[in-house]
């Protein structure tokens, strides 16, 4: 099986579990939350192919071969900005819509961080779905599970940090040691994306023609998840 070097990024929702235990009742608004944000995160990874959806995540990669250190890290970072500002600005525009539940107005409660890795892949294809697999795969899923303390971050290897040269140079970065399971101790850089990115203040805000056209969506969205539920209480009430 033939193997490639590749940039692999996984752009994960933070406090999705919390936000869907806390809107159960608006189920279908909630998921369809999370389903334009995840939309508009992948819209904005140009250059990236996406692999999988992964529950409140999303992995993608891009070939590396031909690419420097520099010229790696600094397509990262720029990949990670322009997905931040879409996940944001689309979060903004389901708060904003005119649905009163919780599911639309308490998005604020949703982050966005990315962990990041540079390593050897192998394809394989399953039912026509392409799929990644390698131990620099588990590697960057693993990266999921860290010590950071700030709601939006991207987490990169050492080697991918190390290698930036003059990108990394521009960075605030905060060095962590983690002991991945099956892998063992590593060094990983973190970055705030608060410090790369552009202040969500910065954002515009929505029209209020698109406030009314994400509400009708999500209104549509949602019947799906409530009627279901209406007529099998109906069936009950009639036996």
């Amino acid at each position: 099986m033939a193997t490639q070097r590749a940039l692999l990024l996984i752009a994960d929702i933070g406090g999705y579990t919390e936000y869907m235990q806390y809107h159960r009742s608006m189920l279908g608004h909630a998921e369809a939350a999370t389903k334009r944000l995840l939309d508009k995160v992948v819209d904005a990874a140009r250059g990236f192919d996406l692999i999988e959806i992964e529950g409140d995540a999303a992995f993608l990669a891009r070939d590396a071969d031909g690419l420097d250190g520099a010229a790696t890290l600094t397509a990262l970072t720029r990949t990670a900005v322009a997905m931040h500002s879409s996940f944001h600005a689309q979060r903004r525009l389901i708060e904003l819509n005119m649905c009163p539940c919780g599911s639309c107005t308490r998005t604020s409660a949703l982050k966005l961080k990315f962990v990041a890795h540079v390593g050897d892949v192998a394809t394989q294809t399953i039912r026509r779905r392409k799929k990644l697999v390698g131990m620099d795969v588990i590697y960057v899923h693993r990266l999921l599970k860290n010590p950071v303390t700030v709601p939006e971050y991207l987490l990169v290897t050492d080697d991918l940090y190390a290698n930036g040269g003059p990108a990394s140079a521009e960075l605030v970065a905060h060095e962590i040691a983690q002991d991945l399971e099956g892998i063992g101790p590593v060094r990983s850089f973190y970055i705030d994306v608060e410090d790369i990115a552009a202040p969500l203040a910065d954002l515009p805000a929505p029209s209020l023609l698109l406030r009314l056209g994400a509400t009708f969506d999500m209104v549509g969205r949602g019947l799906p998840h409530v009627l279901p539920r209406r007529r099998v209480r109906s069936l009950a009430s009639a036996t």
